[in-house]
């Protein structure tokens, strides 16, 4: 049996991986969609294994990565580029090859190709060309922190990767404010506390919880409120890693929040402690769940 990858995802020792695959070979003229590890590397199936071995290309959004991928187990297959910006003109190439009988594995660098991941655009294409497709399952970084995060299961939505301009940031805000269900979404570790006060400050104050650095070595859940991870991550110099962030659904109707001259008396009690009415906009969204953006515009009034 072969010696798998410790939690760091490094493989220190591989034997033939034959030894627990099937014999079963590949269809040919099929494209085979196919999960790879979002961190450590033991995370992926004996049956991902045995179509990549038994592929006769494999297009990955980086060949360098899953080269690392396919050496850490003894494998070694043709290899062709297909990541965000070469998707496009490759699809056809690869189609083409389909046709011909080839079997060809899909890979992204982590994860489920297409999902918030290149892959999607060659989906689409092999579905207009008839081509056959079949998934292998396996890990998503999304999934894997939602069932850690101790927030509804039952009833959630994707947001992907939040935008980066704020003309479609604020559409997603608009879109996702709403959802009673739990939120799953990507940031970037540099704009994480830039991200959560735009929530507080859209939203109001909710239960979340960030996962880090998922199933590798420094894998790290902060669970509590919005305002209470913003403060915390605030003071953090440098947060580093790949984050997924899982966030509460808004809040139930309107008798489980303050009435509106309830919340403006505890505004101007937290103004008349002393306080300026940014930092009392938003202490009074994490007592009340009305949004920071709502609080401000109230307090100002007010004065």
């Amino acid at each position: 049996m072969p010696v798998l990858p410790g939690i760091s995802g490094e493989v220190t020792n591989c034997s033939d991986m034959r030894d627990i695959m099937s014999d079963e070979p590949l269809q040919p003229g099929v494209l085979y969609i196919v999960a790879t590890p979002i961190g450590n590397l033991e995370d992926i199936t004996v049956r991902a294994l045995r179509v990549l071995a038994n592929a006769d290309l494999i297009a990955a959004e980086d060949t360098r990565r899953t080269g690392l991928l396919l050496k850490a187990y003894g494998l070694k297959k043709p290899l062709i580029s297909c990541f965000a910006h070469n998707e496009e003109k490759q699809s056809p190439r690869i189609i083409s090859m389909i046709k011909e009988g080839k079997a060809v594995a899909l890979v992204s660098d982590a994860g489920m190709p297409g999902i918030s991941d290149p892959g999607a655009r060659l989906i689409r294409q092999a579905l207009k060309a008839d081509i056959r497709l079949t998934v292998i399952p396996g890990p998503s970084a999304g999934i894997t922190a939602l069932a850690a995060s101790g927030l509804d299961t039952e009833t959630f939505a994707f947001g992907g990767f939040i935008p980066r301009d704020n003309k479609s940031r604020k559409a997603w805000l608009e879109r996702f404010g709403d959802f009673p269900g739990t939120l799953i979404f990507y940031e970037s570790p540099k704009r994480l506390p830039a991200t959560l006060l735009m929530i507080i400050e859209a939203w109001g104050d909710r239960n979340c919880c960030i996962a880090r650095e998922l199933t590798k070595r420094y894998e790290e859940f902060i669970r509590g409120r919005l305002t209470e991870v913003y403060d915390e991550l605030s003071n953090v110099e440098s947060i580093k890693g790949e984050i997924t962030v899982i966030l509460e659904g808004r809040p139930g109707g309107k008798d489980d929040r303050l009435s509106r001259e309830e919340a403006e008396a505890m505004g101007e009690s937290l103004i008349a402690e002393g306080m300026g009415i940014k930092e009392a906009s938003l202490r009074l969204a994490k007592e009340t769940g009305i949004s920071a953006k709502d609080c401000y515009a109230m307090l100002i009034k007010r004065s």
